[in-house]
């Protein structure tokens, strides 16, 4: 199985952008998007095969995600069920009869980490819902994180001690993330693989030079570590300022004995 996680930057925008070609050439069994930017309506979009999901912010154009996905799901649900996290439409939960597959836009800590307190609580938040789902049965989600664990995730980490995405309280609160239970597959693949990033500032010609930074992520319980069979960061794709990242999995439709 293929899953596909991308922050798209605005859907409307990366449509103009050969985002349908790419989508096809994904053939994924899921694409997770992130920072959809769009509003109910404003976009019909022409996926045969796929089931389509998608959580509006309540501002416009802000924030929203979207999972498309080949199997039809037990159940949706939007948001972590806590009011005042769920006006910015950062997550979509996909059960399905042998795993939970998530998509989620993790708030920025903004400039001066203005938002670095109310970034902290979403983290509990939504380590303490996906730790619940845990409990029930295997979970896969995904999605801009908006943090570089460590300082091989991003290009200039000495540069960075104090900005949103490697703060001290944001690295903290992803180890703790870690320690409840979640795999970053990507390092479980790849622990000590460097210069390889899924964002880049659209300022001072950052991809180019490849000055970035590894925000984007998709996170499994252990229990599946024996069913992943690769991580990879498709830093070939443009049309965003994040490139899209894949886990390959066995087949976890088959039935568990």
């Amino acid at each position: 199985m293929k899953f596909i996680s991308w922050n798209v930057n605005g859907l409307r925008a990366v449509l103009k952008k050969d985002f349908l070609p790419i989508f096809q050439n994904f053939d994924a069994d899921f694409v997770c998007l992130q920072e959809t930017k769009m509003q109910a309506g404003q976009v019909e979009l022409d996926l045969p095969g796929y089931q389509q999901y998608f959580n509006y912010a309540e501002r416009k154009g802000y924030s929203g995600t979207a999972i498309f996905a080949r199997e039809a799901p037990l159940n949706v649900t939007y948001g972590l069920g806590i009011p005042e996290h769920d006006q910015e439409g950062r997550v979509i939960t996909l059960e399905y009869p042998n795993f939970y597959l998530l998509t989620c836009y993790t708030p920025n800590s903004q400039g001066e980490l203005k938002r670095l307190p109310y970034r902290l609580e979403w983290d509990q938040a939504f380590r303490d819902y996906v730790s619940k789902l845990a409990q029930q049965k295997s979970v896969i989600f995904c999605g801009d994180l908006n943090v570089a664990h460590e300082e091989i995730d991003l290009k200039n980490p000495q540069n960075n001690h104090h900005n949103a995405g490697f703060s001290d309280e944001e690295r903290q609160s992803f180890s703790r993330l870690m320690a409840a239970g979640f795999v970053d597959t990507f390092r479980h693949f790849y622990p000590d693989q460097t210069d390889i990033y899924s964002w880049w500032s659209y300022r001072f010609h950052a991809r180019d030079r490849n000055a970035g930074w590894r925000i984007d992520y998709f996170m499994t319980t252990p229990d599946l570590n024996d069913q992943l069979t690769d991580a990879k960061i498709l830093t070939d794709v443009v049309g965003s300022d994040h490139c899209p990242i894949e886990l390959d999995t066995t087949d976890l439709m088959k039935k568990v004995d």
